[in-house]
């Protein structure tokens, strides 16, 4: 239930922020293009915004299971191997967090201090910049739960998306529906 609950959340924010910068663009462009004006800090923003949607985008993409990887020498291994190397590349995926959650805190704070605003929009800077200590921890987050899984048994490696597996798939149950489709067509024929 609040698994459930979570994932709509993360769903509707990273939608609101892709909702957001589409938005934003548009109506740039219609100011620009049939008002003969603009919306001086629309570029501003939308960068701020495609930079929250990485950010937050990077955990949920482990969450899914959504990373493009290469791992065709990693499935030669026998499964316990597997799970070896899986683990040092989630505690590889830690360190950088870890670096990115660090260096984002402090760039936050150093911010802050400075009272420092963007360059374009009326927004503090260290508000925009808070999206890198976040990301860093949601991420680290959900390399955490991987890794969870992994020492389990109930997942032997760093889960990436299989493009090839799926396109493949997706061919075989096209040619299924061509088989069905053919095999129909003799049959009423007969």
């Amino acid at each position: 239930m609040i698994s459930t609950v979570v994932t709509r959340l993360e769903e509707g924010f990273i939608a609101l922020l892709l909702a957001a910068m589409t938005s934003l663009t548009f109506a740039n462009v219609i100011a620009r293009y049939v008002f003969n004006s603009g919306i001086t800090w629309a570029l501003e923003m939308t960068q701020f915004l495609f930079a929250w949607l990485i950010l937050f985008g990077m955990s949920y993409g482990v969450k899914i299971g959504s990373h493009i990887g290469v791992d065709a020498l990693v499935k030669l291994f026998p499964a316990t191997l597997q799970r070896i190397i899986g683990l040092i590349i989630v505690a590889a995926g830690l360190l950088y967090c870890f670096w990115i959650t660090k260096g984002g805190w402090e760039l936050v704070t150093f911010n802050h201090m400075l009272e420092m605003e963007a360059e374009d929009s009326p927004l503090m800077l260290w508000v925009v910049y808070l999206i890198m200590p976040i990301g860093g921890a949601l991420l680290a987050f959900r390399l955490a739960q991987v890794g969870w899984r992994i020492i389990i048994g109930r997942q032997t490696g760093f889960t990436l998306a299989d493009e090839a597996r799926e396109a493949i798939d997706q061919l075989g149950g096209q040619a299924d529906v061509n088989d069905d489709a053919k095999n129909g067509s003799h049959r009423s024929a007969s």
